[in-house]
């Protein structure tokens, strides 16, 4: 971390729903001279793997609405880092919003701010696709306004998203700013700071999707933005440039196999051959001690096998992990394919007219497994030295890490934010 002139100038970080410490990894990656004064989480689970990573780190295990005003005013932190619960905002869930018992203590946050004896000068807040349009949200905002905060929201994932609908000249400029990283992963991002300060960068009213480029003022909306209109809800702005790909023609409509239409695999060929994403092999674990626990179980893969997202080591994407990874089969992350040799559309040639045993046979030549969680925590961006303590379980493990985020995004924003 960079120096600061004083001993004085170390800044002091409040983490809020700390989880297993993905926002105090990205701190010490942004280089910012500061320490964490209080990670506060009720799990007690990742509260475990958070004190085996910061064993120096003060957890508080109990409820936000739990900590007073007066207790607040005693960590004398200079920024909150936070990710408050998404189940009120995901669109799997009942999307109950602000009337969801789960979003209380961030609505307590919100009432507490205003009344801290010295505000935070720096607020980052991360949740799922879905906030940027809830009553919450609406909150947050009118709150900053009030207590004078400058913001700036985002909609980022760790590689690059909707490549064929980005005008060409624009291209080259956004692949620079993005991660390379072949996990998609959008989340809602917001930055806060307190004025007079000013961000390095130029804020807008929309939600952003690229990281702003400091070195330039004529960064624009353009097509990677979304406006929120003023009831919050949002629209796609007019682009005259849009590509010809977003024509779905009925050819790319044309099942294939698996399930898998011409249209679908020629967005997985094209991220296949961004070679500014890494590939898959990049993340993975050398060797396996024993790989028995990540192989799928004839019974799943007779259930899902038409619908899981499978890819290779040589890919260069996978779709996002979730907590449910490693227990339920559907819309919770890739599965990946080991036998290199064996091409995925010869196995599911004439699948779906095979006896079960036949299926099984040609399934079994593909050598499925999950992604083991070091893996995942790889593709997160979890430095080599984070650890889960040995009597955390393999359900456990996947659990913890569906709900946490990608480093690499954070601390690319608290550099941002704080610059």
């Amino acid at each position: 971390m960079m120096e600061p002139d004083t001993p004085g100038d170390m800044m002091k970080v409040l983490e809020l729903y700390s989880g297993i410490g993905g926002m105090h990894y990205a701190l010490k990656e942004s280089c910012i001279f500061a320490e964490v004064v209080a990670a506060v989480d009720i799990n007690t689970v990742a509260n475990e793997v958070y004190k085996h990573n910061f064993p120096n780190t003060c957890i508080y295990p109990k409820t936000i609405e739990g900590i007073t005003l007066a207790e607040f005013n005693k960590f004398d932190f200079d920024m909150i880092l936070m990710s408050p619960p998404c189940q009120p905002f995901t669109r799997l869930g009942a999307q109950k919003d602000v009337l969801d018992s789960r979003i209380k203590s961030f609505l307590y946050i919100l009432d507490l701010l205003p009344s801290l004896i010295k505000p935070p000068k720096y607020i980052l807040l991360e949740n799922v696709k879905g906030f940027e349009t809830s009553v919450a949200r609406d909150k947050l905002i009118q709150t900053l306004k009030n207590c004078g905060y400058s913001y700036q929201e985002f909609l980022l994932s760790p590689t690059l998203r909707n490549q064929d609908r980005i005008p060409r000249e624009e291209l080259c400029r956004i692949v620079e700013c993005q991660l390379g990283i072949p996990n998609s992963r959008l989340r809602y991002f917001l930055l806060a700071k307190l004025q007079p300060d000013a961000f390095c960068f130029q804020t807008f009213s929309q939600v952003l999707e690229q990281f702003p480029d400091c070195d330039s003022v004529e960064m624009t909306s353009s097509s990677f933005s979304r406006v929120l209109s003023a009831d919050g809800s949002k629209k796609e702005e007019n682009n005259s440039n849009c590509s010809a790909n977003e024509i779905i023609s009925k050819e790319d409509e044309t099942v294939l196999y698996k399930l898998e239409t011409l249209g679908h695999m020629k967005r997985k060929q094209s991220q296949d051959n961004n070679s500014s994403i890494q590939m898959i092999q990049n993340f993975l674990e050398e060797q396996l001690e024993d790989p028995s626990p990540y192989f799928i179980s004839p019974k799943s893969l007779l259930r899902y096998a038409l619908i899981l997202d499978i890819v290779g080591p040589t890919c260069r994407r996978s779709v996002c992990f979730t907590k449910g990874y490693g227990c339920y089969m559907e819309g919770t992350g890739s599965v990946l394919k080991t036998a290199s040799d064996v091409e995925l559309a010869l196995v599911f040639l004439s699948f779906e007219t095979m006896s079960e045993d036949e299926k099984l046979t040609q399934l079994a030549k593909l050598k499925l497994r999950y992604f083991t969680p070091r893996e995942i925590a790889n593709l997160h961006g979890f430095p080599p030295e984070f650890s889960f303590p040995e009597k955390i379980s393999l359900k456990q493990r996947y659990r913890l890490l569906g709900n946490s985020l990608n480093i690499h995004v954070v601390a690319k924003l608290i550099k941002l934010m704080v610059d």
